[in-house]
């Protein structure tokens, strides 16, 4: 029990003591909320004597900010003025010694240190501008130094004949320089390296690049140049000019090779926007001397024109298609070429009519003509000119169409032609694709040109050539000459049908021969009147019985009939010795004649001797021959 109450006491006793703590964190409680309520009331004036201290913060923070950045504004434009000196060491000791990639980082450097110091417009940086533009320049002259010297280094003109002999490529800049040249490129064409006294068109390096590689050029080219000249004067003054013969074939292949390797070089050094403004400066003087040799060409052609215009045929086939492939590969040169080949066209286009016009003068001043009937030299030269003319279809197709067909047979429409078409640009290809209308009007033109030269030589031998079988045979014959050269040319594949009308020509010569045979043709002739004799007497083979007719002839019916023999016998053997003597015919007009006498006269005598054979009883007296002994005589003239 007494355990019980003392327990009871104890914890009496902590309940007491947990009210007595209880009452006071109320208390502090109490405190805590009167002291809250204080500050709550007097927040308000401390926020207010905190804002100008705030701003003032901010103000100082900002302003601080600011130095840092002039401090490194200032610091970054102190660098290059640091950095002077290390930038003039590079630049003073050259690219050759400190390699070419760090110098040209060094003037990179310079520039935009440049840039920076420009930028601030301070004084203190004027003396630093004016020390890196110095530098600058400097840097500048010894790339363009270093330029001529990569681009000079073992620089020699070569040989074309070399490379075009044994089919080898022109030589070309090693990839190791084309590099550096590259290189220095790039640096010397930006803006700031120009040079506002040359074209903006053309960079320092094209320039120079130009300058160098065009002498190199033209120096090559050189030989070819002078060669091409005196080949097209090594021949007669009336000496048809012969395909190939003129060094312009070579000198246009070289220079095309040349060339090529050039486009090469410069695509290799160059931006892909400069290549064109680079190769047609590079090109440009050896294009000068290659017009310059065209202009001398031209000249000699023009002072030999009948003869070799074919040159000029040659020279514009050949150069329209290497300016047209020149053009493909680098989209330059086209007008140059155009240029340098225009007084050549004009002349090649007059050349047409003054062929046609020479034949008419040449035949037009002939004094004499062969008596013998002989064909003429000039008919030879002519057909000649034919088939030479022949081997430039391509030239050939865009003169005469832009001729006209058959304007050719005028100067004054050919001289027309040449102003109303008038061009500074190459021919186009699509002119001188040799299809069927351009295989025509070259057809036309050989045919005008048989037909001016036939009709001025007819006209020529009737007033020149008294006797109208010489006459004919002397068109016959140079109507198998022309014939003949014909088929033994291409000349056949080029007329095609159009060289029947040639045939025109043989037959008229052909008939103003046989005209000379009419007379004894005309002694064969007889009058038979039925109403007075009886038909002939046939003997037993049915042939007439030319006893039996003499028989009923009278006296004088017989002494006509023995004049007419005398007569024949006399004109045919004259005719005859002429045709195998007196008269100079080619091989198959000798024939051919032979042929047409045998068929005019033949049939003629041999009725007349089968009448009339038995005149003077076989004495042969007044019939010299009988049907086979002038059949023999006949078949001889052939």
């Amino acid at each position: 029990m007494k355990t019980r109450n003392a327990a009871h006491a104890e914890e009496s006793a902590e309940v007491e003591v947990l009210f007595a703590e209880a009452a006071k964190f109320d208390l502090i409680a109490k405190k805590i909320q009167a002291s809250l309520g204080r500050m709550k009331n007097g927040d308000q004036p401390l926020k207010d004597a905190m804002k100008p201290i705030s701003s003032s913060t901010q103000s100082l923070q900002i302003m601080n900010s600011n130095i840092d950045k002039i401090l490194e504004s200032i610091d970054k434009m102190l660098g290059p003025s640091e950095d002077k000196g290390r930038e003039e060491r590079i630049i003073r000791a050259g690219p050759e010694k400190v390699g070419l990639p760090d110098y040209l980082a060094s003037l990179k450097r310079i520039e935009r240190s440049l840039e920076q110091m420009s930028s601030t417009n301070l004084r203190v940086n004027q003396q630093a501008i004016g020390d890196f533009n110095e530098l600058l320049g400097e840097g500048n002259n010894r790339l363009q130094a270093l330029f001529r010297s990569i681009l000079s280094e073992k620089l020699h003109p070569v040989e074309p004949l070399h490379y075009l002999t044994k089919e080898i490529p022109f030589p070309v800049i090693k990839q190791e320089k084309a590099t550096k040249l590259g290189m220095i490129d790039s640096f010397l064409s930006s803006t700031t390296a120009r040079d506002a006294s040359y074209s903006s068109r053309e960079s320092l390096s094209i320039r120079i690049y130009a300058e160098i590689r065009g002498a190199y050029l033209s120096g090559s080219l050189h030989n070819l140049s002078a060669a091409s000249i005196s080949t097209s004067k090594r021949k007669a003054s009336d000496e048809i000019y012969r395909q190939g013969t003129s060094g312009i074939g070579i000198y246009a292949q070289g220079l095309e090779g040349i060339f090529s390797a050039e486009f090469g070089n410069i695509s290799a050094i160059f931006s892909r926007d400069n290549w064109g403004v680079a190769f047609d400066a590079t090109c440009r003087k050896a294009m000068a001397e290659f017009a310059k040799t065209l202009r001398e060409l031209n000249m000699h052609i023009k002072q030999n024109l009948a003869t070799d215009c074919f040159l000029a045929y040659e020279i514009l086939e050949i150069v329209t298609n290497i300016g047209y492939r020149l053009d493909q590969l680098s989209g330059q040169l086209k007008l140059p070429f155009a240029d340098a080949l225009k007084p050549i066209k004009e002349n090649a286009k007059s050349s047409l009519a003054e062929l046609i016009e020479d034949v008419r003068r040449r035949v037009s001043s002939m004094q004499t003509l062969p008596a013998d009937g002989s064909a003429l030299p000039f008919t030879t030269d002519v057909m000649s000119r034919m088939q030479t003319m022949i081997m430039y279809p391509q030239s050939l197709a865009s003169l005469m169409a832009s001729v006209g067909d058959g304007n050719w047979n005028s100067l004054a429409a050919v001289n027309a032609s040449s102003n109303t078409n008038s061009s500074t640009s190459l021919p186009s290809l699509k002119s001188f694709d040799v299809g069927a209308d351009s295989s025509q009007l070259l057809a036309h033109y050989i045919m005008d040109t048989i037909e001016t030269l036939l009709t001025s030589l007819d006209a020529k031998s009737r007033s020149l050539l008294k006797s109208k079988h010489v006459s004919g045979v002397f068109m016959a014959n140079n109507v198998a000459v022309i014939e003949c050269l014909i088929r033994s040319s291409d000349l056949t594949t080029t007329l095609g049908p159009a060289a029947q009308k040639v045939e025109t020509w043989r037959k008229r010569g052909t008939s103003a021969y046989l005209d000379s045979w009419r007379e004894p043709c005309s002694a064969l002739m007889d009058v038979q009147y039925t109403s007075r004799h009886a038909r002939p007497p046939s003997g037993n083979n049915g042939l007439i019985d030319s006893a039996a007719v003499i028989k009923q002839l009278g006296s004088k019916d017989k002494e006509i009939i023995k004049e007419k023999f005398k007569s024949f016998n006399t004109s045919f053997d004259e005719l005859s010795a002429r045709h195998n003597k007196g008269l100079q015919m080619e091989r198959e007009v000798r024939s051919q004649l032979a042929r047409e006498v045998a068929a005019m006269i033949e049939p003629l005598y041999a009725r007349f001797w089968d009448r009339y054979h038995e005149i003077d009883k076989g004495k042969g007296k007044y019939v010299k021959y009988d049907k086979g002994n002038l059949a023999a005589v006949l078949a001889s003239l052939g």
